[in-house]
């Protein structure tokens, strides 16, 4: 049974009935050779259905409903006798070929049918409407301010049937009663659901009523300018409002609803998954479909295994299903076109378990070592449990491997090392061979560096102003009072402002703004001394997913970086700094990140924490004071950081080279790599030029001769 998964209007829904409807008869004929064998297809119109399944009743309370239709009049059918006469006629409708001869009797059954379900619908989305009005989720319309030309105020009522009607609610539980309120749920579940963030999107939308609207290629100040401009138009403004209205109301529905709970995840006491996006919606709603031994594969980007967000959705796979195979491809060779060649999507399938998987004290114990992870683990039971082991492939290209899949090509992969690896988040790093597997459990055993550790550095991230948020901040001229805004895109490894600065804040509204409701008395802040700083948009594909820099004091930066508030010691920021630069950093953060280099990822990868009083420690930062110091706004970082080093100007590329190279050299063997290990590191590194990873392979020889210290 079908039903189609659209958010976008009932027309859109029903025209993918019918194209449904279409593949199938043409999938039919394309199985038979001779006319002969062809057989009519059978009567599937109440098979495949169009409906939003993300809301809608899964099961259905027949004394509500009862209560609610009959309003005390004893003649009214009850809910168990309208599923009698509903499933009734609908056999009939099925096997009408035998029982009715006129097309024209088919249509006044089929009719007759919808009316049916027309009503039950009608009785079923008011008791969902009882639902948003028992959580108190109001209708928030939205308004236009005409002093301020924008969004002002929503004006908030109570939700109205009609509120309901428009999302076309799939009730489960009535249309396919016998499968999810009987049997439990569906033996098969296929599912490719929309992959975007629910919320409303500016530029989509106005991108319909003006060319010069593209969604990545306009400044924040090019698009609202011209969105200023659209909106001067009444009508244009009034399908804006009505646009924007479409989502608070439902945003909190999705957010409070019980049977979504596991879009979100407490870790470290705090709540996290911000966004809602579709497909993790649907993925829940698939789990809750599937019956117990039930069997799901869906299509979904793959940071179902590595953002934070998607966390309540991992333990929820981890201990109430048997994974079957986590198949990642990079759309490398447009397996979806439209969709951006480096973005990676996954084929989850997955059997849900008859009895969960129970947490257990003491469960995970990061000093036991794992099993063998290229073999694959029985299941508890049939059925039975949750997660122990699963096949992974990551970064395939060809839709071919996945036909071959987990008999060929396969990493198995232990929960317990995936809960070690990333304690707070159970993100899935990419392992390709057992000997990243073996480099991964080396590193572990040095601490994360979201870890706070006493009487030692410890490191803490930070956005400063936001691009949007802050954008009425922003200055395209040098004003009097005002500082540079730094973005992500003007530094690289070691490197800063390589591009003109664009924006430019008082120094005032910044100061405010990241005091936030507090006071300004004058008080230091991060803006005013060097700091440790990273990119925070990056991808797993690029020559370098980590690409940080030292930030001179007095500049602010944009969101599309990450600064550290901590540690204050210029110092100990250049020996973090190196690691984070360095190509056994990088490789272990690219196993996790997707599309976005968020804090936690950066928490989740391990560094020493060696002090100023070891001896290793200076050899690092002298190299990283040479390569950071290429403008006049490092002239006071040596005194600063409390080095004696003389610097004869800016290090040439010949020079940065070789410090790059040496520091890459010294950081490998401070994480205790073998050279087989590090050679398999830098192999990694598709994009980096050999000459640099030979450099790099030198360098780690002659640290371990001595010749480097």
């Amino acid at each position: 049974r079908i039903v189609t998964d659209n958010l976008h209007g009932v027309d859109i829904m029903e025209e993918a009935c019918e194209i449904a409807k279409l593949r199938l008869f043409l999938a039919m004929v394309s199985s038979v050779r001779k006319v002969q064998d062809l057989e009519p297809l059978p009567n599937i119109d109440f098979n495949i259905l169009p409906g939003n399944s993300l809301v809608g009743l899964m099961r259905v309370n027949e004394h509500e409903f009862d209560a609610r239709y009959r309003h005390g009049d004893m003649f009214r059918k009850s809910f168990r006798e309208l599923l009698h006469e509903k499933n009734r006629k609908l056999d009939t409708y099925r096997h009408a070929a035998e029982v009715v001869g006129r097309a024209t009797d088919l249509r006044v059954l089929r009719d007759d049918i919808d009316a049916a379900m027309l009503e039950a619908n009608g009785i079923l989305n008011e008791l969902v409407q009882d639902q948003f009005a028992g959580r108190g989720i109001k209708f928030e319309q939205a308004t236009w301010d005409a002093k301020t030309k924008a969004l002002g105020k929503p004006t908030k009522r109570r939700i109205e049937p009609a509120d309901i009607d428009a999302q076309t609610p799939f009730h489960w539980g009535y249309v396919f009663d016998d499968i999810v309120q009987r049997r439990g749920g569906f033996d098969i579940i296929l599912a490719n659901p929309p992959w975007e963030v629910f919320k409303p999107q500016a530029k989509e939308f106005f991108a319909e009523y003006s060319n010069l609207v593209t969604k990545n290629k306009m400044t924040i100040k090019e698009f609202e300018k011209e969105q200023g401009a659209l909106l001067k138009n009444a009508e244009i403004r009034d399908a804006w409002l009505a646009y924007e209205s479409r989502f608070p109301h439902m945003n909190q529905f999705f957010r409070t609803a019980l049977e979504y709970q596991n879009q979100f995840a407490v870790v470290t006491g705090r709540r996290v998954g911000a966004d809602l996006n579709l497909y993790k919606l649907f993925t829940e709603r698939c789990f809750a479909l599937a019956r117990p031994g039930g069997h799901c594969g869906i299509v979904i980007p793959s940071s179902i295994y590595t953002d934070l967000g998607a966390k309540g959705l991992r333990d929820l796979l981890f201990e109430q299903t048997q994974i079957e195979g986590l198949f990642c491809f990079e759309n490398r060779k447009e397996i979806f076109e439209g969709v951006h060649r480096s973005f990676k999507f996954v084929v989850l399938t997955f059997e849900k378990s008859v009895t969960p998987r129970l947490k257990e004290a003491g469960e995970i114990n990061a000093s036991a070592p794992p099993n063998d992870l290229l073999a694959p683990q029985a299941a508890e039971e049939a059925g039975g449990g949750g997660t122990r082991s699963f096949p992974a492939a990551f970064m395939r290209h060809d839709v071919e491997e996945l036909g071959r899949f987990p008999q060929e090509g396969a990493l198995w992969l232990e929960v317990e090392l995936i809960k070690r690896l990333s304690p707070d988040s159970h993100s899935v790093m990419e392992f390709k061979t057992a000997l990243d597997v073996a480099i991964a459990q080396k590193l572990l055993n040095f601490p994360l560096l979201g870890e706070r550790i006493d009487n030692t550095w410890n490191l803490k991230l930070h956005r400063e102003l936001h691009m949007t948020d802050d954008a009425p901040l922003f200055k395209t001229r040098v004003e009097t009072g005002a500082l540079p805004l730094v973005e992500g895109k003007m530094v690289h490894q070691f490197e800063f402002a390589r591009q003109a600065y664009k924006y430019w804040v008082r120094e005032s509204d910044g100061r405010q703004s990241l005091i936030g409701q507090g006071e300004d008395d004058g008080q230091a802040l991060p803006y005013q001394r060097y700091r440790f700083a990273h990119r925070s948009i990056a991808r797993s594909t690029d020559e370098r997913t980590m690409i940080a820099s030292i930030l001179p004091p007095e500049v602010f930066s944009g969101h599309s970086m990450n600064v550290a508030f901590e540690p204050e010691d210029v110092g100990e920021q250049l020996f973090l700094l190196a690691f984070a630069n360095s190509f056994v950093f990088d490789y272990y953060l690219r196993q996790q990140v997707s599309a976005n280099l968020t804090m936690f990822f950066i928490y989740q990868c391990p560094v020493p924490r060696l002090e100023k009083s070891d001896a290793r420690f200076a050899p690092v930062v002298q190299r990283a004071v040479r390569l950071t110091c290429t403008s006049p706004e490092f002239d006071g970082l040596v005194s600063t950081a409390g080095w004696k080093i003389q610097l004869a100007g800016p290090a040439d590329r010949v020079e940065r080279a070789r410090l790059r190279a040496e520091l890459d050299g010294l950081v490998a063997h401070l994480y205790s790599l073998s050279e087989e290990e590090f050679t398999h590191i830098l192999a990694t590194f598709p994009l980096v030029p050999e000459p640099v990873k030979q450099a790099a392979r030198n360098a780690y020889r002659d640290v371990e001769r001595g010749l480097i210290q």
